[in-house]
């Protein structure tokens, strides 16, 4: 009889998955309880079946399926809820008892976005998709002056040096290896240059945050440099990053982008993930746009310009946006949280003063020889600006 009922259980159990997940988990969690209560498993889940397709009346959309939780008692109910993943409870992403106070970082969160030691967690716990790595073929650039050859290697050792200046050699082939796919793929632009500088014109954002959050204000380290751009001249003489294969996006793994699970996790190599796209999209035949030739000019100065954040007091955001410059942020105090409204202009961060640099010097010499640098007092914070504590996490004992 059992053999006759799993066909119509594995259906109703796809049918469930598709409608509404956390109410499933709780049906299903609900016919575990009812099979590990008795000794004669068969008949209990054939009747367990039976009645959630007779109180359901084959409904299995969320209101189908709150009738069998209505049916549940308070401890099986506890049990479904307990691997409902939609709760977020901490067991699931199998945390330490007592994670709370372990974790160097504070209590992390269980929502999407997090970052610090959850945020990796979080990423160790997500599975590398099946399938997921699948080869890249080497890139032609073929570009149409030499003018143009000299823009794709600087934007392109751009990318490696500001966003893995200091990861392993692998790990900054992979960078390249995710540019370059994009330039192939058709969802980006053709070009190097246009890929890595995507967004970077717009107020909206940037793909690459070198480009918006003014770290090309400060001047590349000169052995760094030459390494980066190492790696992006083997990267567009043909060179393919095997470990990354047709990987279109990566984050760091301190952070768990809300994106992340929607695509598709190839690796990890030294401190990034890498992910593709999800079924063809992601497939080696996809990538079949071919390089523009033409690299467009990129006014560097214009993304290496400061950001300025103004400090002010606003009963609304209405009012702190009354008379804003456009292309500025401000940073108010509205009902006791503070808050950045405006929207964003390109550029960076804030340049450290002369007296700033001076103290800084004086910590390292003193670090260097060991004798103790003379106490500086930190300038106090912008009116309206809330100071925040900074934890040092995994600093050396004394």
């Amino acid at each position: 009889m059992l053999k006759g009922r799993l066909p119509q259980l594995k259906s109703t159990g796809r049918r469930a998955m598709a409608a509404a997940p956390a109410a499933m988990a709780v049906t299903l969690a609900a016919m575990g309880v009812a099979m590990s209560a008795s000794s004669s498993p068969r008949p209990d889940l054939d009747r367990t079946a039976e009645t959630v397709a007779r109180l359901t009346g084959g409904d299995l959309t969320p209101r189908g399926l709150q009738a069998v939780m209505g049916r549940l008692d308070a401890g099986q109910l506890a049990v479904a809820r307990r691997h409902d993943p939609a709760l977020k409870l901490p067991e699931l992403y199998g945390l330490t008892p007592g994670w709370e106070s372990l974790t160097l970082g504070g209590k992390p969160t269980l929502d999407q976005g997090v970052s610090g030691l959850a945020a990796q967690q979080l990423n160790a716990a997500m599975p590398t998709a099946f399938g997921a790595l699948q080869p890249a073929m080497p890139f032609d650039l073929r570009p149409a002056t030499e003018a143009d050859r000299k823009r794709a290697l600087r934007c392109l050792t751009q990318a490696v040096y500001y966003e893995s200046a200091l990861e392993p050699t692998e790990g900054q082939e992979g960078v390249a290896q995710v540019v370059l796919n994009r330039v192939r793929d058709p969802n980006f632009p053709s070009t190097v240059c246009g890929v890595v500088y995507q967004g970077a014109e717009r107020t909206t954002g940037c793909q690459f945050s070198f480009t918006c959050d003014g770290a090309l204000a400060r001047s590349p380290v000169p052995w760094a440099w030459d390494r980066a751009a190492r790696v992006a001249e083997r990267a567009l003489s043909g060179h393919v990053a095997t470990r990354v294969g047709t990987a279109t996006h990566y984050h760091a793994d301190y952070v768990h982008p809300w994106w992340s699970p929607t695509l598709a996790k190839i690796t990890q190599v030294g401190a990034h993930i890498f992910y593709r796209w999800k079924g063809a999209p992601g497939e080696t035949a996809a990538f079949a746009q071919k390089s523009a030739g033409r690299e467009p000019i990129i006014d560097e100065a214009r993304f290496a310009r400061s950001r300025v954040l103004l400090a002010t007091a606003a009963d609304s955001v209405e009012a702190a946006l009354a008379d804003m410059p456009s292309g500025q942020l401000r940073t108010v105090e509205i009902d006791g949280q503070t808050r950045v409204v405006g929207v964003a202009s390109l550029g960076g961060r804030r340049q450290a003063s002369k007296e700033e640099i001076a103290a800084i010097n004086e910590r390292l010499k003193a670090f260097e020889t060991g004798v103790a640098a003379p106490s500086v007092v930190a300038a106090p914070p912008p009116t309206g600006v809330t100071p925040m504590a900074v934890e040092e996490v995994g600093k050396p004992k004394a």
